[in-house]
């Protein structure tokens, strides 16, 4: 069931609501990116993402196909959320941080399902040998 979720990057410069489906399952991958950065992502779809700050604080990166845009706070640096298009999901997209959603309970966040993507090896609809670190 959806429900909407306040997010924001800790100092407050990136703000944002979006309607979740937290049961629906999240993300982890081990492409080079998101391995590092330590990304938990849930999929929505754009009519379902409101930013609620100035795009002028927040930076964008891209590599590899340039079909993301990897989304983080100019000040304090954390990727709060990204976006982008990519047609084996559905087409256009925004990912959700989940660890930067403000107002869900710990206990729920342990609970949730995790879909482990093997990005680094483009094999994206499989989960790597190893997924502990992610």
């Amino acid at each position: 069931m959806k429900m909407t979720y306040k997010g924001s990057c800790p100092c407050g410069k990136i703000r944002y609501e979006a309607d979740i489906d937290l049961e629906a399952g999240t993300s982890r991958c081990n492409c080079s990116i998101c391995a590092k950065k330590r990304y938990w992502g849930a999929l929505v779809k754009p009519e379902d993402f409101r930013l609620l700050t100035d795009e002028a604080d927040i930076a964008d990166y891209q590599f590899g196909t340039m079909s993301g845009h990897h989304r983080f706070c100019k000040t304090c640096g954390i990727p709060a959320f990204g976006n982008g298009y990519v047609e084996e999901i559905g087409g256009a997209y925004f990912s959700v941080n989940v660890a930067c959603l403000d107002d869900v309970d710990a206990a729920v966040l342990a609970e949730l399902l995790v879909q482990y993507m093997d990005g680094r090896n483009n094999n994206w609809w499989n989960a790597p040998a190893e997924t502990r670190h992610l």
